[in-house]
């Protein structure tokens, strides 16, 4: 059974090449990430201390305007069981732009024609979201304890294994001292968004 979803919001967002840092065990050479680790954010406004827009239109918008034909949209939700521990989380590391605010509201996630991408392993540290494709072998060590890989774009398909991947994780403690609490952000495209995945 699925669970229900929380809008984080969207961000607009290159769509990075692996780096030489990242982990050599990634499958593909080109990766969808929500993490400002690994790929550059347009922020919301001038002061560059928000990058989660409210709607994908305000998204797509900011998108346009960027001028980038790399950048694409992405929508992000959590979990709703793990929105308080996000929210706490968050409290003890500063707050990242409006993503609290939505959080409280528990709009529901994904919207109308939004297409599902997969979830990311995300964790969040002093205003910065971590991803696992981005600290360590982390990869490598959530394949080897649980048999999860992620897919061509770096994401986790089936939801149990992506919150049984972010359980290990959390439990494991391999993310100290950056990330403590490990979640499975559902990824979508919007249907306004121009992003092409690998199949």
């Amino acid at each position: 059974m699925e669970l229900d979803y929380v809008l984080a919001g969207y961000r607009v967002a290159t769509r990075t090449d692996r780096q030489d840092w990242q982990e050599a065990g990634l499958p593909g050479p080109s990766l969808l990430s929500l993490s400002d680790c690994v790929v550059d954010l347009v922020p919301v406004d001038s002061s560059g201390w928000d990058h989660w827009f409210a709607s994908p239109q305000e998204a797509e918008i900011a998108r346009n305007q960027a001028g980038d034909s790399g950048l694409h949209v992405l929508g992000v939700g959590f979990a709703a069981a793990d929105v308080r521990g996000l929210q706490a989380d968050m409290a003890d590391d500063g707050c990242d732009g409006s993503l609290q605010e939505r959080l409280i509201r528990h709009e529901q996630f994904p919207g109308p024609g939004e297409r599902r991408l997969g979830f990311e392993l995300v964790g969040f540290d002093i205003g910065n979201w971590h991803t696992w494709t981005c600290m360590g072998d982390l990869v490598t060590d959530v394949h080897q304890a649980t048999g999860i890989q992620p897919d061509l774009n770096g994401l986790i398909q089936d939801e149990q294994d992506a919150r049984r991947a972010a359980q290990w994780l959390t439990d494991s403690g391999l993310g100290d001292p950056k990330v403590f609490l490990w979640t499975a952000a559902l990824l979508t495209e919007p249907p306004r968004a121009t992003l092409r995945t690998e199949e």
